[in-house]
Order: structure tokens, then C-alpha cells, then sequence
């Protein structure tokens, strides 16, 4: 039986369209370095850690059309602030809002560029990561100042993430990367390789002068000082951790942890008045990335794949409530994704919780229990 002359440019079409899938794949593949390692099991969800519904009360305040308030500030007014990019694939773009009291909606600041973790100074200056800039302040007339772009050896802040104030004035922050630049591409590569880059900072206002206190972090993100600035809480977002660097006492300049193999990815945290803290999650872990992790070449194989065939975070809304000294007092969820689909902040403020999100289109507002 002959074969058709269309029935063979077909075969033709997909032979080709095959070799150039393959082709792309290990293209990919090739870009990718990573490490073994072999994560923890997942714990149960079950005592303190068991599944609830509580975030379902959750309520949104709407950012007019912007996306991503990566992080909360809180002025001495009361108003809300924090940074937004165009869309939830649009990173190109930024400005930072301002939420009044009010509820209404207006534009503090014009970044051009995606700010992500902020925390007023004493002045009302706010001090915040910026995609393009690095460290900068930007004071109460919108006016943007950069205070560094690179650490004391010169490695470039291309990402710098989550920023806290001590009582003394000192600025912590951390910087996940000083290799790549921030794309959802290069966020999968960190992820995917499992190698330590970026790092914990300090700045000082006086002296302006920047010192590196943990050199080398597993997608280091969120950041939060004690109440008595007595140590730096870092999260280790790909490592599912929370390291601790000592300010004070005997341990002094050394780092430890904090908390350990926590059930999704940790982003962002924040220290309440109590002295506690609150951790937000991005989504809860994925077992099959977990299985992944030992083994190299099959990470460089998914790695390689179109993004669609790629595995997506769910949405998942998760945050805890932990001590001073890293015990979970409380697990909140929305398992729906509903209501909280991620919370990369969490910020206290008169009785509520204020939530945000990577490509969220609003801030949450949940009501804590008196």
C-alpha cells in the first residue's frame, strides 16, 4: 500500500517537530548545574500542624489593577504600603502604593521596577529591596535613593529580597542571588539547583557601609530581628528552613537553626509586638520535587521541559505563628486556595493580619481571634 504524499510531509512535520522538542530539552538541560540533596520527609499534618479552614474569613483589599505586594510596610498612620509590577507574568514594571486608612488606592512612588520587601525607618524613610537598584530608601515625598547596589567584595545584589530595621537603626537584608538575574525562569533555576548564593546583609546608615553575615543562601528571602536585637532570623526558602544568626551574647556572629523542615516553601516573616513571629508560606511542598532533589540529571531532564510540562506551585494559603524560640503556636490555612491563594508576608497591625502575594492582585485581611 503506498503512503500518501500528505500522510508523509506529516510524518515529516512531527519527525521534525519531535527533534527539535528534544533538541530544546537538552538545550535547557545544559543550563542547569545542579547539587544532590536529599530533602527530609514531609511531616504530617497532623497535632499543631493539622489542616483548618481558618483563612476562609480572609478579606481583600484591591490594588486597582497592579499585581505582587511581595511585602507589607505599616507607617505610623496606619497606612499600607507595597510594591506591584503589571501583571501576574510582568515583572518588567513597578510602582509602590499606598493604601490609606480609607481604603483608597494612589501611587507613592514610581519605581519603574518590582520593590519587594520594605520596613519604615524611625524618619518614616522606607527602606526596601528594589529589582534593578539594590538597597534603597525612599522618603515621604516618593523621592528614591539608592543605598547599595553590591556587598563590600563587589557581588551585585540582583535580587534582593526582605529587608527589617533593628532597634538601633541597623538595616538587615538579604539578596537571593548575585548570579541571575530576577525572571521566573532564573527563580526555577535557584530552586531546581539547590546551590547557595546571595546572601544576609547588614547596613549601616551612619557609616554606609555594607557587611555580609551569611555568605552563600538557599533562595534566602524572608528576614526578621528579634525584639531585643539579640539575632536575624533568615528564611532558607528551597532548603524549607529558617536560620538564625546571633547578634548578641556568647554565639555571637555565628548561625544556627531556627526551625526545620517545615511542611511548603517559607517566604516571608515578621516579629509581632510579643516578640513572636509570623511566617508566610508561598504554597505547601511538592512531594514529587522532593524526589527529585537527589538526583541531578533527572532535575537537568525536568529542568529542560517546556514550562507547561514543568510542576506548578498549587494554590495554597499557610502561614504559622511561631515563638521566640522557633516553636509552631499555630498553623492557619485556606487549603482551597480560595480565599489566601499565597502569602508571602504576613504583617500584624491592630488586630489583623495583612497578607501578600507574589502575583496576587489584593492584600488580605484576616481577623486574628481576640
Amino acid at each position: 500500500m503506498k503512503i500518501s504524499k500528505k500522510i508523509k510531509i506529516s510524518i515529516v512535520t512531527i519527525l521534525a517537530l519531535f527533534a527539535l522538542f528534544i533538541i530544546n530539552v537538552i538545550y535547557n538541560s545544559w543550563s542547569l548545574s545542579p547539587l544532590a540533596w536529599s530533602p527530609p520527609t514531609i511531616p504530617k499534618l497532623d497535632g499543631v500542624l493539622t489542616e483548618n479552614e481558618l483563612l476562609s474569613t480572609t478579606e481583600r483589599i484591591d490594588l486597582d489593577g497592579w499585581f505582587g505586594p511581595e511585602d507589607i510596610a505599616i507607617d505610623n498612620q496606619g497606612n499600607l504600603y507595597c510594591g506591584v509590577h503589571i501583571s501576574k507574568t510582568d515583572f518588567t514594571d513597578g510602582r509602590v502604593l499606598k493604601i490609606d486608612t480609607s481604603g483608597k488606592v494612589s501611587v507613592f512612588a514610581n519605581s519603574e521596577s518590582w520593590v519587594t520587601g520594605m520596613h519604615f525607618d524611625s524618619n518614616q524613610n522606607l527602606i526596601a529591596g528594589d529589582l534593578e537598584r539594590g538597597l534603597i530608601s525612599i522618603d515621604q515625598n516618593g523621592n528614591i535613593k539608592t543605598l547599595a547596589s553590591e556587598d563590600e567584595n563587589g557581588n551585585k545584589f540582583l535580587i534582593p529580597n526582605d529587608v527589617d530595621i533593628a532597634n538601633d537603626g541597623m538595616i538587615y537584608f538579604t539578596n537571593t542571588s548575585s548570579k541571575v538575574n530576577f525572571s521566573n525562569k532564573h527563580i526555577w533555576k535557584l530552586l531546581m539547583e539547590a546551590r547557595p548564593d546571595g546572601g544576609l546583609y547588614s547596613y549601616n546608615p551612619k557609616t554606609k557601609r555594607v557587611k555580609t553575615l551569611i555568605d552563600g543562601t538557599y533562595f534566602g528571602n524572608g528576614v526578621a530581628v528579634s525584639q531585643n536585637d539579640d539575632f536575624i532570623l533568615m528564611v532558607d526558602l528551597a532548603k524549607y528552613r529558617i536560620r538564625r544568626y546571633w547578634l548578641k551574647g556568647d554565639k555571637k556572629g555565628t548561625t544556627d537553626i531556627f526551625l526545620d523542615n517545615l511542611t511548603g516553601f517559607p517566604n516571608g516573616i515578621s516579629r509581632s509586638k510579643d516578640g513572636s513571629f509570623w511566617l508566610g508560606f508561598s504554597t505547601k511542598r511538592d512531594k514529587s520535587l522532593d524526589e527529585i532533589h537527589p538526583k541531578p540529571l533527572v532535575k537537568k531532564i525536568v529542568y529542560g521541559l517546556p514550562s507547561f510540562m514543568q510542576p506548578k506551585a498549587v494554590p495554597y494559603g499557610m502561614l504559622m505563628h511561631l515563638s521566640s524560640n522557633g516553636e509552631i503556636i499555630k498553623t492557619y490555612y485556606d487549603t482551597t486556595g480560595e480565599f489566601v491563594a499565597e502569602a508571602t508576608s504576613v504583617e500584624e497591625h491592630n488586630g489583623y493580619l495583612y497578607l501578600g502575594g507574589d502575583v496576587s492582585g489584593h492584600i488580605g485581611k484576616y481577623k486574628l481571634e481576640k
